[in-house]
């Protein structure tokens, strides 16, 4: 229990509640994320990455023949000499690309077992790579959402767009504390964001899924893939321990469990019952993980269990 605190101490949190300390202590962690584009970019924006298209950027690319109506300005006269044909200089130009934030409240987020609960790790994860991308020039733009009303944050640069984010998050987290579940609405509502997200995210985006995907389904993955056709998405998917395994004890121990609508009994420490619910832990985590890897969405893991920080190593390994 002391170690708990004192991870709580250095986070500024107590794992249920959000702060504007907690969120803007991730501003100095901002340099051990990277946002680096797994592919190059494609779409026809104005900004900081390199892409495939070849205009007047600042990255040069080749020399070629001159052809008619090429900028003169343009010329590589070291080359022409040499060859004894004109030749004019070619650059790789320079894109922007967004950085776009999809962040669930609903109450299934609204649970820990050890650490935080699975949305103040989100608000953490959301946070992280805002500052990340305002460091690196990029705009950030953001949808909250829980079951009954979301959040939409307009792309903007800089630690403006950081801060306006975060007070989105601290906003729309407090209200969600209130909220029971319901797998009907839960579901309508994550169906409803994704096809916002489709809407919201620019083409050339680099989106961040962060949710524990509990009410993922077959209409909010077509949105999703209809993503994936103009953005880069990337899931980040929140657990918490006893979502992969059932606590050990050396006693057999009777305890109700309960989601809020309805209650179980479950056996600690037996044997059988441990390995019959990390099965069935196994198969949902693997259906999740499938459904996004059939839809072209990259996949990494997050848990609520532990501190962020500790976590950026493997998030890093996997992003590679």
């Amino acid at each position: 229990m002391t170690d708990i605190q004192t991870q709580l101490n250095k986070l500024l949190t107590d794992g249920v509640t959000l702060s504007t300390a907690e969120l803007l202590r991730y501003q100095q962690l901002s340099t051990l994320f990277s946002l680096a584009p797994k592919h190059a970019p494609q779409a026809r924006l104005a900004g900081s990455y390199l892409t495939k298209h070849k205009g007047r950027g600042m990255e040069f690319d080749e020399a070629r023949h001159y052809q008619h109506g090429d900028d003169i300005r343009a010329i590589d006269w070291r080359v022409t000499a040499r060859t004894g044909k004109t030749h004019t200089k070619v650059y790789r130009e320079e894109r922007e690309r967004p950085v776009f934030l999809f962040c669930d409240y609903s109450p299934s987020m609204a649970f820990g077992t050890k650490l935080l609960t699975k949305a103040v790790q989100a608000a953490h994860v959301c946070s992280l790579i805002s500052w990340s991308a305002a460091a690196r020039g990029d705009k950030v733009g953001a949808l909250i959402f829980n079951q009954s009303q979301h959040k939409e944050v307009k792309p903007l640069t800089r630690k403006k767009a950081v801060l306006r984010v975060c007070h989105e998050l601290m906003s729309l987290h407090s209200e969600s504390l209130q909220i029971s579940p319901n797998k009907a609405r839960d579901e309508a509502a994550f169906v409803d964001a994704c096809a916002r997200a489709r809407r919201l995210a620019r083409p050339g985006s680099l989106v961040y899924l962060v949710s524990d995907f509990q009410n993922l389904s077959s209409q909010a993955l077509s949105h999703l893939n209809n993503l994936t056709k103009h953005c880069e998405v990337r899931a980040i998917v929140v657990t918490d321990p006893i979502e992969h395994s059932l606590p050990k004890l050396n006693a057999v121990q009777a305890v109700n469990v309960s989601d809020g609508v309805t209650q179980q009994r479950w056996i600690l420490g037996d044997k059988k019952e441990q390995q019959e619910y990390a099965m069935w832990r196994a198969a949902q985590n693997d259906g999740i993980s499938t459904a996004l890897s059939k839809n072209k969405i990259s996949r990494y893991t997050v848990s609520a269990g532990a501190m962020l920080d500790d976590q950026l190593q493997s998030m890093q390994r996997e992003l590679l």
